[in-house]
């Protein structure tokens, strides 16, 4: 099993890590998918996924920002493993490369949000990847 992991860069690429991403994303189709992506990867977003024997297994999508709180940190919008490769230390490889990449960019810390229902992801941040729980998200629905 050859495991290695890669920044997707064109939208031929985005489009075969949807599949992976649609089962974090559900509400995203994968047109919508990509016009986000091509939007925020002008922001600074970059898509980078785990591939095992050539299939895309993981994907994460994170962005450089700075701010009063957190300094200088990457901020990781989206961590998902197939559903089909959970439980083989995907998601820790590749949000340990994440840790890497945020040293070599010089951050201070990698942050990232979670749902209040997806308890299996808080366990993991928390107790495999030693996350600290430090606030909670809000949002307001503007229309």
């Amino acid at each position: 099993m050859t495991v290695s992991i890669k920044e997707l860069t064109k939208v031929e690429e985005w489009k075969k890590a949807f599949p992976v991403m649609n089962q974090l994303r559900t509400h995203l189709t994968e047109e919508a998918f990509i016009n986000n992506v091509t939007t925020m990867v002008q922001e600074g977003y970059r898509l980078f996924v785990l591939f095992s024997d050539e299939k895309i297994a993981a994907a994460t999508g994170v962005i450089k920002l700075t701010n009063l709180y957190n300094g200088t940190h990457l901020y990781v919008y989206d961590l998902v493993t197939d559903a089909e490769n959970r439980s083989k230390g995907y998601g820790e490889k590749l949000l340990s490369f994440i840790h890497d990449l945020a040293k070599e960019e010089g951050c201070q810390s990698v942050v990232l949000s979670s749902g209040f229902q997806r308890k299996d992801a808080h366990r993991f941040y928390e107790e495999k990847m030693d996350y600290d729980k430090t606030s909670y998200v809000f949002v307001k629905q503007i229309q």
